[in-house]
């Protein structure tokens, strides 16, 4: 006997109301990641010895640009989310996972926006 209404049952949402929708974003920024780092790989291997100046006009390409941020977005999301999961399964106290989550929620969304501002800064001709 379940407890759920056949809506709720056809809906299949979970007691927190979100489902599977992490988990498909994990999935979805997963095969996201996997042609952005094939590219991002091979680039630096194309790019292997190269100067200051030529890697700066190469982040500087808009099509590169969008792409490093694709990835720098993607990446990070996906990191916050695998730790979350990491979190909520293994930090048993609650204090202790409320602090957690938190570091991992503003260190990830940090750290993504400083690597983004850094490919945004060198693409519109900073330092």
């Amino acid at each position: 006997m379940s407890l759920l209404t056949p809506l709720a049952r056809v809906r299949g949402l979970g007691s927190a109301n979100e489902g599977a929708h992490h988990w498909w974003m994990q999935r979805l920024t997963a095969v996201a990641l996997v042609p952005l780092l094939i590219w991002f790989v091979a680039s630096l291997a194309f790019l292997a010895g190269a100067d200051y100046a030529r890697i700066t006009a190469w982040i500087g390409h808009p099509v590169v640009a969008v792409l490093l941020l694709l990835l720098v977005f993607a990446l990070f999301y996906h990191l916050k989310l695998g730790m979350q999961v990491v979190i909520e399964d293994y930090v048993h106290g609650k204090f202790a996972k409320l602090v957690c989550l938190l570091g991992n929620s503003f260190g990830t969304i940090l750290l993504g926006t400083a690597c983004g501002y850094a490919v945004l800064e060198i693409a519109f001709g900073g330092s």
